[in-house]
């Protein structure tokens, strides 16, 4: 056999170390790739007072200090739900008051860090109507006056899911989550369509305009109703199926959600 000679054995020595180099210095990005599809990060956004942080709580399964709940965060809150499989997601909660902490998370969320999916909290005007800058204690409000901030709020975070997806190289999902539904249970039909796409509404209108600008390829969008707590019926029975459809509604929600992130 010819033995190679000590040029040969040079170069060949430097051709393997700089593959394993090569194969090391892209080893953090494989990774990170890896946990991003088993771990998805997802928005949760919406005007204050819609529930935003009891639906990542629930989803999470944790419970979150209760002045947090009763007043709104005035920082972004973050959640992480493990599930089998070595599956999970990474929520991503932010401030509903307008306020510099809020457009700095939005930021965050839509352009430093871009999430793999949003969770847009509505409430039918049925949000807590809440004092400004986080001061405790419940404000007065209308429900014309609550759905007019509700779709101002949209027209701000419609914008910037836009260009995220514009940016994207894979398509982003939406969903609409049409929250305490356990407050007009008589009429959430009516509730969902007025959020869905094509239905002639404020908050549709503003929907449809996202669509075209992002394309129908890169942005696909869900409404479903939900309650993040099972309501205040009364009587034993009462109670409990209110329960009984408040996680019937959360089970649709994970479920929905582990299609569009590939879980399922």
């Amino acid at each position: 056999m010819a033995r190679m000679s000590s040029a040969t054995r040079t170069a060949v020595g430097t051709s393997i170390a700089g593959g394993a180099l090569s194969a090391l210095s892209g080893a953090p990005h494989q990774l990170s790739h890896l946990f991003r599809g088993r771990f998805p990060t997802v928005a949760v956004t919406g005007m204050t007072g819609v529930g935003k942080t009891r639906l990542a709580d629930r989803l999470a399964r944790r419970t979150s200090a209760e002045s947090t709940v009763e007043v709104g965060s005035a920082t972004m809150e973050r959640r992480t739900r493990r599930m089998a499989k070595g599956r999970g997601f990474r929520f991503r909660v932010v401030p509903g008051d307008n306020a510099a902490t809020r457009l700095g998370a939005l930021d965050e969320v839509f352009h430093d860090d871009p999430v793999d999916g949003v969770l847009h909290v509505v409430a039918w005007g049925h949000a807590t109507a809440r004092r400004t800058a986080g001061t405790s204690g419940e404000a007065v409000a209308t429900r014309e006056e609550l759905l007019a901030a509700e779709l101002e709020d949209w027209t701000i975070t419609a914008h910037r899911i836009a260009s995220m997806a514009l940016r994207r190289d894979k398509p982003v999902w939406l969903v609409i989550v049409v929250t305490k539904a356990d407050l007009f249970p008589d009429e959430v039909d009516e509730a969902v369509r007025y959020y869905s796409p094509g239905s002639g509404s404020p908050f549709a209108a503003k929907l449809d305009e996202l669509r075209s600008l992002a394309g129908g390829a890169r942005l696909s969008v869900d409404v479903l109703p939900m309650c993040t707590e099972p309501g205040e019926a009364t009587g034993k029975a009462a109670r409990k199926d209110a329960g009984k459809r408040c996680s019937a509604m959360l089970t649709a929600l994970e479920s929905r959600m582990g299609q569009l992130s590939g879980h399922a």
